[in-house]
């Protein structure tokens, strides 16, 4: 039995346009969606900023958002939220509209894609140190790596690197895994399964998210306390 690679199991397989070495895939299309409806979203929410007591119901929802975010933060960091929100919120808020969509027929999730969540993965990996040593100095982050023993360098890499692919690994295998689980139902079984299982897709979309973002949180905790984990 012939055993299928990654891609065939990604969106990445589906090309829709190629023009020389350059491809259009599902992945990329779907991606630049979900990106253009987070920056319309935020265009309708703050074209009309108000401080006042009546406030537009998409400030309203935005404010409740960034409320929810930032007491995460505060509450992982025991900092203020404001130094990390933004790349915190950016992250959680592609993962989960990007999971959340899967209820939409046609759709397909570019977190199902082991490239789309490996960039993400390579965002917390830069981020980690950028963060560690803006917080710490360079000097006081490098010696996290040779603590407590300089014979602990290269495990300390080891795990720093493994600990970043496992976010990637995680979040592909999770949305990957229900998309096609929700589909081989749907045929066997058309009517109730599938409903249930995209319900419980959207359960886990959320869940995902929100591990994606609180792990990060962590890692970059870690590298601006000296904390372990």
């Amino acid at each position: 039995m012939e055993i299928m690679s990654i891609s065939e199991i990604t969106p990445d397989a589906i090309v829709l346009l190629k023009l020389g070495w350059i491809k259009l895939n599902v992945t990329i299309l779907f991606t630049w969606i979900t990106m253009g409806i987070l920056i319309l979203i935020s265009l309708l929410a703050t074209r009309r900023l108000s401080t006042g007591r009546k406030i537009g119901p998409w400030q309203n929802f935005l404010e409740a958002v960034v409320e929810i975010l930032s007491s995460q933060i505060e509450e992982i960091s025991q900092e203020k939220a404001e130094k990390y929100l933004s790349f915190i919120g950016t992250l959680f808020l592609f993962i989960v509209l990007s999971n959340l969509f899967t209820a939409v027929p046609g759709y397909v999730p570019p977190t199902g894609s082991l490239a789309t969540t490996t960039a993400l993965a390579a965002c917390v990996f830069v981020a980690v140190p950028l963060y560690g040593i803006g917080n710490r100095g360079v000097l006081a982050y490098l010696k996290t790596f040779t603590t407590p023993s300089v014979f602990m360098l290269p495990f300390n890499v080891v795990s720093e690197i493994t600990r970043i692919l496992a976010l990637a690994v995680r979040l592909f295998g999770n949305i990957m895994s229900e998309s096609k689980i929700a589909a081989i139902l749907l045929v066997v079984v058309p009517l109730v399964m599938p409903v249930f299982i995209h319900v419980l897709g959207l359960l886990t979309g959320f869940i995902q998210a929100y591990i994606f973002a609180v792990l990060t949180m962590v890692y970059i905790t870690s590298a601006t306390q000296g904390e372990t984990e």
